[in-house]
């Protein structure tokens, strides 16, 4: 059979074909035709296509067109094509459009002129637009606002030109006559923008003359009186005291956008505690006022940075926060619990917790899917509370009690760290959280929550009612003994009994036997054998969760009930006067160990006993068997020590990170302070006293000097051409959150005159250019900056590439400058952050994408060489010091780091060391993208290179 081929055939759109299509249709009669064929045309010219063919064409056929389609598309064709020529100068044929756009211009309908004043404002060409500034100044005292309006914007536009001045004279005042009678709101607002930006003062003085009218005045304009007063504050900040009085009349503007941005417009000018009072009302009262999920996450990162610099006010406002948590959104309600927690005080922390207390009470209605997490959220931070102020605990552990029966595993989990934390640090409580244990006990259902809470039975279990409920209380959760039994089943017929002696269900024997006459003869006997088939004894169903998890297989809960058998058996052994009950609870314990190895041999577990698990058990039998009073203080004291140095330790980590968190600043010995009580108050607000005492506190602790340093800006110029070419380029590369600036310096070693010079950048990976590339024209020996806007939308690893075109007025031909690749680091993108061990667990095990690397580095200390890894990938060490500690050859750590767009980094790092002093291992990484596993990968391949 004969096989299809395929054939690509290159098919230009901007091909000779194409042009006499769309030019065929135009100089038709169809209107249809001929918006189609404007369509292609606008398409053509977006895509580069210049199609000069096309314009005399246009010129005579749409041009006298009454459509106002194809006006409309018109007038986006005429933006989009050259209209000057190589030296930039404006081309010929360009005349033949202003009496069009003059007759556009005197139009009796109002779109017509309306769309043409607003085409005006993107011409950028005086030649073109001088001739019709008299039509555009008619237009201001149109009859209808939409042509008044985009009249006001024309005027605004010329003006602005190179030469707009000369054009328009006296445009601001002309505008600012038509403000003052102007009736329309934007119009009105037009034109007070026209005055902010080409003529400030008129428009200041226009502010200060109306202020009692400015709540009335319309939302577009209110927000343009806004953007002036943060310009006029930039430039005179001595007078922002008058306008912040406007600020805080429009912070009852009906508009939600004027008030977002009145309490942002405070915040950036003022410092007064009165003033950021009443912008942190302002986001707390929107919060509850807005629907839309992603304007309460915008306003929940107004408060936090609000947090950050001025947080006694804010802790007075940590009630209404909390008033958020109605939201059932999850990011917005972890967001608001991680800027409460920042804020509790002993003065609003049993505010707090009964807030939370009672978001607790309501997660159990189980009307919401996610009521599990969102329960497990509120467990964290009132954890968080309770070690911060212990007093509180009192109040909420019995509570959280109730939920170590949870469904949600990862819930109950934090419920039972925090009963285990608290008992610790607060011995008072010790008593009711023990008895309150033990009631409870037999609600637990989840294998990971048990060992431990067995761990604080067998701990914290101390007096002799105690001990006994603890070891009762095991005994009733495993039920009766054994955990298996064997069932005998035997069927014996007469039939097998005479007819199948050898059957395989039987076992033959042979005796030799004396007869009755003296002769010897052999008899033969048969019994049927017995089947035996070990069954497991599921109990009564009032038997407790521990028999249920250990016929299910969970040895390792099987040794631990062991170890707190053992605890208890040895502390019984202080507390109990009469050896003969000890030695009875000896053997009790011991047959629960023996039944538990047992089952864990026998075929009806669903799989064996591990060696560890069996171990530790046969250990536990042994220590009982032969009690001595050294194994006794290693049992009972030493691993408590061993817990309340690592509840210390990460105390003591805690505070590391809140001091890392605090930012330190420094004032110069030769700084000025101004002392505002010595200067004239006469004329002040208390508002502007405020201001004045934030001012000289931030200039007396140095936190105006955060500029900075120069020597970390040199490290982020990257040499683009090498200094022996016409044009030399370097970069300044800044890296914000979401995209990268790039301050390109173009210098011109030549002795000529470079035209249409032009930077070109093409992007790899998850980057995308913002802007057109622009010609510019660049003198002998001079410089210019070219700035680019990159967009990111992944932390995978991106690359900058391109080159540098230009012409020289001698040879036309373009010339080209390669320039180097710049390389987007994925370390300006992630930044440590911590994580729960459950967490980075669970996270671990969800996660699909994995990097492996292998160690390959001449580094011969494994400390030392994590150490490298951390500072090389920005990443926080999740393992405690104290894990750290010694030297056995063996280290194996976790770290975790996260990016500006929310995606987790985590990485295992596993090493040995060799006989001959050489690290070996893996680095293990894992992320829910592709892009942060294999950038992160070639990161730390790279790095372990350069150390080597």
């Amino acid at each position: 059979m004969d096989k299809s081929s395929t054939l690509l055939v290159h098919y230009d759109k901007g091909t000779p074909a194409v042009a006499k299509e769309i030019k065929e249709a135009l100089e038709g009669n169809d209107v249809e035709a001929k918006v189609d064929a404007m369509k292609k045309a606008v398409m053509l010219l977006l895509n580069g296509e210049t199609i000069p063919q096309l314009f005399i064409t246009i010129i005579r056929y749409v041009l006298p067109s009454e459509d106002h389609t194809i006006q409309k598309l018109l007038l986006l064709y005429l933006e989009l094509i050259e209209k000057t020529d190589s030296k930039g100068k404006v081309l010929p044929e360009m005349i033949l459009i202003c009496q069009n756009l003059r007759n556009n211009l005197m139009h009796p309908n109002e779109y017509i002129r309306g769309v043409t004043l607003r085409f005006l404002c993107r011409l950028k060409e005086t030649e073109i637009v001088e001739p019709l500034t008299p039509s555009v100044l008619q237009n201001l005292e149109h009859r209808h606002p939409f042509v008044r309006r985009n009249a006001i914007l024309a005027v605004m536009s010329i003006y602005k030109l190179p030469n707009g001045e000369q054009l328009f004279v006296d445009a601001p005042e002309m505008i600012e006559k038509a403000l003052s009678t102007e009736q329309d709101p934007s119009a009105k607002r037009n034109a007070f923008l026209m005055l902010f930006t080409c003529a400030e003062e008129r428009a200041v003085n226009y502010l200060l003359s109306n202020v009692d009218k400015v709540s009335d005045w319309n939302e577009s304009l209110q927000m343009v009186v806004l953007e002036l007063i943060r310009s006029v504050c930039k430039t005179k900040p001595a007078e922002k005291g008058k306008y912040i009085k406007i600020i805080i009349s429009l912070l009852s503007a009906t508009s939600s956008a004027v008030i977002y941005e009145c309490a942002g417009t405070l915040v950036s000018l003022s410092s007064a505690p009165t003033a950021i009072r009443a912008a942190a009302n302002t986001y707390c009262q929107l919060l509850l006022s807005q629907s839309d999920n992603n304007v309460k996450l915008i306003l929940l990162d107004r408060l936090s940075e609000l947090k950050s610099s001025h947080r006694d006010i804010m802790v007075e406002l940590i009630i209404d926060v909390l008033r958020v948590l109605s939201s059932p959104n999850l990011d917005i309600r972890r967001k608001t619990l991680d800027i409460a927690l920042d804020l509790i005080t002993h003065h609003n922390i049993n505010e707090v917790v009964q807030m939370l207390k009672k978001e607790v009470v309501k997660t159990q209605s189980g009307e919401l899917e996610k009521n599990g997490e969102y329960r497990q959220m509120l467990i964290q931070a009132i954890h968080a509370c309770a070690v911060k102020f212990p007093e509180v605990a009192s109040t909420v552990v019995h509570l959280l009690m109730d939920f170590l029966g949870d469904s949600n595993v990862a819930s109950a989990l934090d419920v039972i760290s925090f009963v285990r934390e608290i008992i610790e640090t607060n011995p008072k409580l010790r008593v009711s959280i023990i008895t309150r244990l033990l009631d409870t006990f037999y609600q637990i259902r989840a294998g990971k929550v048990c060992p431990c809470a067995l761990w604080i039975i067998g701990e914290y279990c101390l007096s002799l009612s105690e001990v006994e409920s603890g070891i009762s209380t095991i005994k009733q959760c495993l039920g009766e003994l054994p955990f298996y039994s064997v069932s005998e089943e035997s069927e014996q017929t007469e039939a097998s009994k005479k007819i199948q002696p050898t059957s395989s269900a039987m076992v033959s024997s042979r005796k030799p036997v004396i007869l009755a006459d003296g002769t010897y003869a052999t008899q033969s006997a048969a019994s049927e054998t017995t089947f035996s088939t070990p069954t497991v004894v599921q109990g009564a169903l009032t038997s407790g969760n521990l028999r249920a998890l250990l016929l299910t297989g969970d040895f390792f809960l099987g040794a631990v009930v062991a170890c707190t058998l053992t605890k208890l058996v040895l502390r019984l052994e202080e507390v109990q006067p009469s050896k003969t009950e000890v030695n009875k609870t000896v053997t009790q314990a011991l047959l629960i160990m023996v039944s538990m190895l047992q089952l864990g041999q026998s075929p009806a577990s669903p799989h064996p006993i591990d060696n560890d698990s069996y171990e530790r058990i046969v250990l536990c039998i042994k220590l009982l068997c032969h009690r001595n009073d050294e194994m006794k203080k290693i049992w009972l004291e030493s691993c408590r020590q061993s817990f309340v140095k690592m509840i210390s330790e990460k105390q003591l980590r805690e505070m590391e990170e809140l001091k890392a968190k605090t930012q330190t600043t420094h004032a110069q010995p030769d700084d000025l302070i101004d002392f505002f009580h010595l200067k004239s108050r006469k004329g002040m607000s208390q508002l502007e006293l405020e201001d004045q005492v934030q001012d000289d506190l931030k200039r007396a602790t140095g936190e105006f000097t955060k500029d900075e340093n120069d020597a970390n800006k040199l490290n982020r110029i990257l040499q683009l051409t090498g200094f022996s070419d016409p044009v030399y380029a370097e970069a300044y590369v800044t890296v914000h959150h979401y995209d990268i600036a790039l301050e390109v310096t173009v210098i011109n070693r030549t002795k000529e005159t470079l035209q249409n010079l032009c930077l070109e950048l093409a992007t790899m990976g998850d980057l995308k250019l913002v802007e057109r590339p622009q010609n510019y024209s660049l003198a002998p020996a001079t410089s210019m900056q070219i700035k680019a806007n990159i967009k990111v939308s992944s932390t995978e690893t991106g690359v900058i590439f391109g080159n540098i075109v230009y012409e020289t007025s001698n040879v036309m031909e373009r010339n080209v400058v390669v320039l180097n690749d710049i390389h987007i680091d994925i370390m300006d993108y992630i930044s440590p952050a911590v994580c729960s061990d459950v967490a980075f667990r669970t996270m671990w095990a969800e996660f699909e994408w994995e990097n492996k690397v292998a160690v390959n580095t001449k580094i011969e200390n494994e400390r030392e060489f994590l150490d490298h890894i951390i500072k090389s990938t920005n990443m926080k060490c999740l393992t405690g010091p104290s894990e750290l500690e010694g030297e056995c050859g063996f280290l194996a750590a976790n770290l975790y780091a996260k990016s500006v767009f929310g995606e987790d980094a985590l990485v295992n790092v596993s090493i040995e060391k060799q006989t001959d002093g050489a690290l070996s291992g893996y680095i293990r990484i894992r992320s829910k993208t592709q892009g942060v596993a294999l950038s992160l990968g070639d990161k730390i391949t790279l790095k372990q290179k350069g150390s080597s």
